[in-house]
């Protein structure tokens, strides 16, 4: 199951992070630019440079929980990462304010979030999977 690589998918740009080999702690691992490099292969490298055991995608939900029409583009890009990646399981979790927060922890520790669009994908991506490693407990869902 670990280590994991989690995923904040965007339409420019989609921030990876990854946890250690046991799954204790996540951390940002690169942002791919969609315009100059295919996401899924650039995914599918990282998963073998690594070792990655699971993915998870952060998934956008409407406030009131539902999915619009960003989870519906989200949901296409894992159907494509499943068909590239068989052999992983592929999670799917509410990725709900998780760039909000990423910004807001990049603020509290000096850095103008504003400028660095690339790093707060990353650190969402790391927040995306410190909600799964919290809701997972460590285990399949």
């Amino acid at each position: 199951m670990h280590p994991a690589l989690g995923i904040d998918h965007g339409d420019a740009r989609i921030g990876i992070a990854a946890t250690d080999p046991l799954g204790i702690l996540a951390h940002p691992v690169e942002t791919i630019h969609v315009r100059t490099t295919d996401p899924v292969e650039r995914i599918a490298a990282i998963v073998a440079e690594r070792d990655i055991r699971t993915l998870v995608l952060g998934l956008p939900l409407n406030l009131d929980g539902e999915e619009g029409p960003a989870a519906g583009k989200v949901r296409k890009f894992g159907e494509k990462l499943a068909k590239r990646l068989p052999e992983l399981p592929l999670h799917f979790i509410d990725e709900s304010l998780t760039t909000v927060s990423a910004a807001g922890k990049l603020r509290a520790a000096g850095r103008n979030a504003k400028k660095q669009k690339a790093v707060i994908d990353q650190a969402a991506a790391v927040e995306i999977l410190e909600l799964w490693l919290y809701e997972s407990d460590g285990q399949e869902l």
